[in-house]
């Protein structure tokens, strides 16, 4: 008889050797999966982690498009990774980073054409706003009435999309667009433009942000009081409950917190490198962040490096659907397989096999 026999403590080793599994796993599965597509694995292989950095050809467009593809990835995952260390389950973040680039870009466009250089900061508390106000809803169902976060996060992106929808095509449509949907374009206008800081190396506000979140949140966890609520609060609700933590409160917190940095990626992605606002501005980077997060370990060192590396499967998964002609659903999968892989390693970080006789009585 096979059985899991759940450990008194948390494996150390692993714990902190989980991520190298995955990915060496996902590289395995990925390879057979390339080739029963026709694709040499090796090559496929090659091409999404190695051509976008060091292939003479590419690496010069590739390299600064990874901090462009990080930025926001690792903003999102922050927030969320906050949320998940108190056992907030915030799978909603996709609609938190759409309400927070149409709240943003709503603010901005109001002043069009204005060239005052209020406006992109206004732009930016505006986006923050609004996927703070979007990431409250289910934390305010939850607090108030014990809603399940998971279903009502998830649920509101559905309705973002739609509220989308009908920004490009209505309210926020270009009325020299000739007729297309979609806002003007943000990042030609000089008010609101958010080119690259330093030439070459991809790195915008947006990135900057996505910095300044890892430092604060490194932080937050490590140095303050708040931060220490939020793990105890996770690691053991009843605990935290006596010692006097406000779970309403640390809802509230993390759930707001979440949202108002996805609602800041999407500012930053809207008046960078997506431009403007149109029916499919949604990318993703809202659902993937929970790869990132997971991946990362929670922690805000292990996300920065873990947006990195989901950052490179973006470009390099680009550049195999040119090159190999590989499906876009192929390369989806293939970034799925690291979560799955990932839980799958922690399985063995929480317990152990036995490998023992059944008992016949």
């Amino acid at each position: 008889m096979i059985a899991l026999e759940k450990r008194p403590q948390p494996s150390r080793g692993w714990t902190a050797g989980a991520p190298v599994i995955a990915v060496a796993l996902t590289m395995l599965a990925g390879g057979a999966l390339f080739a029963a597509l026709g694709a040499d694995p090796l090559e496929a292989i090659r091409v999404i982690f190695w051509d976008p950095l060091f292939h003479p050809q590419f690496a010069a467009y590739s390299r600064p498009q990874l901090l462009v593809k990080a930025g926001p990835l690792i903003l999102i995952a922050i927030g969320l990774a906050i949320g998940f260390r108190a056992g907030v389950w915030n799978i909603g973040a996709e609609g938190q980073y759409i309400i927070g680039a149409i709240c943003g870009a709503g603010a901005a466009l109001a002043f069009y054409p204005s060239a005052s250089p209020l406006i992109f900061p206004l732009a930016v508390l505006a986006g923050a706003a609004g996927g703070f106000a979007w990431g409250m809803i289910p934390a305010l169902l939850r607090v108030r009435f014990g809603t399940n976060e998971i279903l009502v996060s998830l649920m509101l992106v559905y309705v973002a999309e739609a509220v989308l929808a009908s920004a490009s095509s209505g309210l926020l449509k270009n009325p020299e667009g000739m007729g297309f949907p979609g806002s003007r374009n943000l990042a030609q206008w000089e008010a609101t433009a958010n080119p690259e800081l330093v030439a070459g190396t991809g790195m915008h506000w947006g990135v900057v942000a996505a910095f300044a979140a890892v430092i604060a949140a490194q932080v937050l966890m490590a140095r303050h009081i708040l931060g220490f609520q939020i793990q105890l609060m996770g690691a053991a609700p009843r605990a935290a409950r006596f010692s006097g933590v406000n779970a309403a409160r640390i809802t509230l917190v993390s759930l707001g917190l979440a949202g108002a940095l996805a609602g800041m990626a999407g500012l930053f992605e809207v008046t960078g490198p997506a431009g403007q606002i149109t029916i499919d501005f949604g990318s993703g980077y809202g659902f993937t962040a929970i790869i990132v997060a997971f991946l990362g370990r929670l922690n805000p060192i292990g996300i920065l490096a873990a947006g990195l590396l989901m950052a490179l499967t973006y470009i390099g998964g680009e550049l195999a659907q040119l090159m190999l002609g590989l499906p876009a659903a192929a390369i989806q999968l293939f970034q799925g397989m690291l979560l799955f892989f990932l839980l799958a390693a922690d399985v063995f970080a929480n317990y152990r096999i036995r490998i023992g006789r059944r008992e016949v009585g």
